[in-house]
């Protein structure tokens, strides 16, 4: 299959979940899906590196999945709403996989927020809400 090249190809630190992206990743997909059943959680739990081989996941993929590498497994071409479903049940907040992303502490992701947050009710009550 011959995909496009897109301008957004270029953009650092962008990881876009497109077609190309999907056809690529469609075996760690599936996996990270399939943490919607409580059993596979389990099994996987039990043994990350057998269950990953059940899905014929490449070595990069299974590696980055073993070790809660969110930036790798996002590089790869993991679905963030899937990749949810791997890091809340093995104790990983949504801000632990942010600050993942940006190679920050969990504390320094939280402040960033925070500070990017202040004023913000304010500026809201002054300009309205934007919805673009």
């Amino acid at each position: 299959m011959v995909w496009k090249k897109h301008d957004y190809d270029s953009i650092p630190g962008t990881y876009v979940f497109d077609g190309k992206t999907s056809h690529s990743a469609f075996r760690l997909n599936k996996l990270l899906f399939s943490f919607n059943k409580e059993e596979n959680r389990q099994e996987f739990a039990r043994d990350p590196a057998a269950y990953a081989d059940k899905f014929g996941l490449s070595a990069a993929q299974k590696r980055a999945l073993v070790t809660d590498d969110f930036l790798s497994l996002i590089r790869q071409g993991a679905n963030i709403y899937y990749l949810a479903k791997l890091a809340v049940p093995r104790g990983f907040s949504v801000q632990d996989a942010g600050a993942a992303f940006q190679g920050i502490t969990t504390e320094q992701f939280k402040a960033n927020l925070e500070a990017k947050g202040e004023g913000l009710v304010e500026k809201l009550k002054k300009q309205g809400y934007w919805n673009g």
